[in-house]
């Protein structure tokens, strides 16, 4: 059983000593641990600090991509170097690695297909108020869009399945962590959540930069996922919006019509025929889209089957 500890890397030179030096050595039910470092365009000693820790595995994305290209170079080569499972954990050893042992350990029992290392979000001191407030927030939301029981949807401290690691696609050039939950319930994949404790802040975080840029991106993620792995569910929803003013607006027609003697109030039949046909209309969109997702979850399945294929011949 094959475990690879992959982590992001921009600039990381100065914490990358820490969270290496943390890493554990061994693992009960793991024959071999390597990590791999994704260089996503560092412009400092990064990879030199790797290789002087006993790092020999690398992605070098040559420029700044992002987290979630970066994620996912990551993942292919750590399927390319024959990983069972695949461990993602920050450089700024922001997680604590002593819990990667429980962190891979719904896998080993095959209890799971991806576990997610859910923080004391309450209980950590260098979030502020709103940043834990936002972070709740944002959990129930992807809890109430995935239907997935996830307590910590922005953590980036995951274990992956190789069977999971397969099946992911991620759309998004800003972060994979909502997408990836969204993925696990829409392909039939096990999440679980387990409790891990987190660091001191060695720095501030290079993703949020700005809180309310990142709430907007993360609504806009939900959003897209949402409409991807979930198309009927939304179309349906968007034309029930419709569908209900419509229905209401021509029972007021109705009422008025027949305690009046027929007389006015004509506006609320148009544009209740208005608010109905649009409903129907996103009605028809919504079973389109849920044929083209029968169609998406057929290529991926072939997909998945080329990647098997690709990594026997790797």
């Amino acid at each position: 059983m094959k475990l690879i500890i992959q982590i992001p890397c921009y600039n990381e030179e100065e914490a990358l000593p820490v969270t290496l030096s943390a890493l554990p050595k061994e693992i009960d039910g793991i024959d071999e641990i390597e990590v791999l470092i994704i260089d996503d365009g560092s412009k400092d000693n990064t990879i030199n600090v790797a290789k002087q820790y006993g790092v020999k595995n690398f992605v070098e994305m040559g420029h700044n991509c992002g987290l979630a290209k970066a994620f996912l170079a990551g993942i292919k080569k750590a399927l390319e170097l024959g990983a069972d499972i695949i461990v993602n954990t920050d450089a700024d050893n922001q997680y604590c690695a002593d819990n990667i042992k429980d962190l891979i350990k719904p896998i080993l029992d095959k209890e799971a297909d991806i576990v997610i290392g859910s923080r004391p979000v309450s209980k950590i001191r260098h979030f502020s108020l709103m940043k834990k407030l936002l972070q709740k927030l944002g959990s129930w939301v992807m809890r109430m869009i995935s239907s997935t029981s996830v307590e910590d949807a922005p953590s980036g401290f995951r274990a992956f399945s190789r069977n999971a690691a397969l099946q992911l696609n991620i759309f998004d050039n800003y972060t994979y962590t909502l997408e990836t939950i969204i993925q696990a319930k829409a392909k039939g994949l096990q999440l679980v959540c387990v409790p891990v404790d987190v660091n001191a802040d060695l720095r501030e975080s290079k993703l949020v930069k700005n809180m309310f840029d990142y709430i907007k991106r993360s609504i806009f993620t939900m959003i897209r996922m949402f409409i991807i792995y979930r198309p009927f569910r939304f179309f349906m929803i968007l034309s029930g919006v419709f569908f209900l003013p419509g229905v209401l607006l021509a029972v007021r027609f109705l009422w008025y019509y027949f305690s009046d003697s027929g007389s006015g109030h004509i506006q609320s039949l148009i544009l209740s025929a208005i608010l109905i046909i649009i409903s129907v209309q996103i009605g028809v969109i919504a079973v389109l889209s849920e044929l083209f997702s029968i169609n998406r979850k057929i290529l991926e399945d072939i997909q998945k089957r080329l990647k098997v294929q690709d990594l026997k011949n790797f």
